[in-house]
């Protein structure tokens, strides 16, 4: 089967919602597992890597939960193909690297996927739109049970589960959401955020995790350390976290547009101005814009434009997408001009923005639904 035929289509994607979405644009726990007795993917030779392919892709297959599912060695998707699955963050950079010997099984909601010789033998991810934390880890915890049932992971009494990167080793869990955090860019407050987050032992990354930049205002935040801590307590640490970082974030919105709402209305018409205009624009500056547009429709500045439009521009604006959209081969400059003309297209229908008539106590502030 095609993954491109599989996937939802970014419109149907993008409409998927969660609680808390405004800010909270997904959540993920994924699971890091090794076979026992076998090196692990860094370390094996081919032969191996296939052998532990051979063994763990059917055992995955056969989970109740991937009914259907997308199944396929790496070495038979294009390089295309594996950078969309990037950009829709549903396998890592470093996987679609991988070739003959590694695979990825994909279920059909989207929800679950599981990376086969990535760092690890086995890279288990729940994801979920919103905030849905424990619910992401009821779903990878069952899977993780199931699966141990049929193959012997690599475990150490004293150590837990082993990994190949040692900030894995114990638990082998990551919690992480992606979070959309705007107007304490805005506000100057989010290094601060940062540094305080830190000191609480996770770590705040980039749209597509370690090393790379906040890219739109998403951040990434994730618990650095799995040895000694039980999953349970993991994800309910990094739950309250989340929990403040809304906070953190619905009160910047509101304390901009109670002291400083020209600022913000001024950057948010400026992004709509270009994006609706331009007729050649960036990767980068489509992302970092499409975020002060999102912000326009969250306070309501865009009567009657749904922030599925915004989410969903996101995505076929990424250089994958685009390519896929309209050829299998564009050079950076033609991309940046058919991304213009796809932004000016879409956004036609949607008027500019309106500021509201008042802007005093902060009550004006639209939150809308979190649904």
């Amino acid at each position: 089967m095609n993954i491109n035929e599989f996937l939802a289509t970014p419109a149907e994607a993008s409409k998927r919602g969660g609680p808390h979405d405004r800010i909270v644009l997904s959540s993920r726990v994924r699971l890091a597992r090794n076979l026992k007795g076998m090196a692990f993917p860094g370390w094996a030779k081919k032969p191996e890597r296939v052998k532990s392919l051979e063994i763990l892709r059917p055992a995955v297959e056969g989970l109740r939960q991937m009914a259907g599912a997308f199944s396929e060695s790496m070495d038979n998707l294009t390089a295309l193909d594996k950078q969309i699955l990037v950009e829709r963050h549903l396998i890592s950079r470093e996987h679609a690297a991988k070739n003959a010997g590694s695979g990825l099984v994909l279920n059909k909601e989207e929800s679950l996927c599981v990376m086969i010789n990535e760092e690890d033998h086995l890279r288990m991810q729940s994801l979920r739109p919103g905030l849905q934390i424990k619910e992401a880890w009821q779903v990878i915890d069952q899977v993780d049970s199931t699966l141990e049932k049929k193959v012997e992971y690599a475990f150490s009494p004293a150590l837990g589960y082993l990994t190949a990167c040692p900030t894995n080793l114990g638990t082998g869990i990551r919690v992480s959401a992606m979070l959309h955090l705007p107007a304490l860019v805005i506000s100057e407050q989010i290094n601060q955020i940062i540094q305080a987050v830190n000191k609480l032992g996770l770590a705040v990354r980039g749209l597509y995790g370690e090393g790379t930049e906040a890219l739109g205002n998403v951040f990434q935040v994730s618990n650095q350390m799995t040895l000694g801590e039980a999953e349970t307590e993991i994800v309910e640490r990094l739950n309250k976290v989340l929990a403040q970082l809304i906070e953190h974030e619905e009160n910047a919105r509101a304390m901009l547009l109670e002291s400083k709402p020209k600022v913000i209305f001024n950057q948010i018409g400026r992004a709509y101005g270009i994006l609706a205009n331009a007729h050649s624009i960036s990767s980068k500056e489509t992302m970092n814009l499409l975020s002060l547009l999102r912000l326009g429709v969250d306070i309501g500045l865009f009567p009657g434009t749904e922030r599925a439009l915004v989410d969903e521009l996101f995505l076929i604006t990424q250089p994958a997408h685009l390519q896929k959209r309209y050829s299998e081969k564009l050079s950076a400059e033609e991309r940046d001009l058919l991304r213009a003309d796809m932004l000016r297209e879409r956004l036609r229908h949607v008027s500019r923005p309106h500021p509201m008539p008042s802007t005093s106590g902060g009550s004006k502030l639209d939150k809308g639904s979190d649904s």
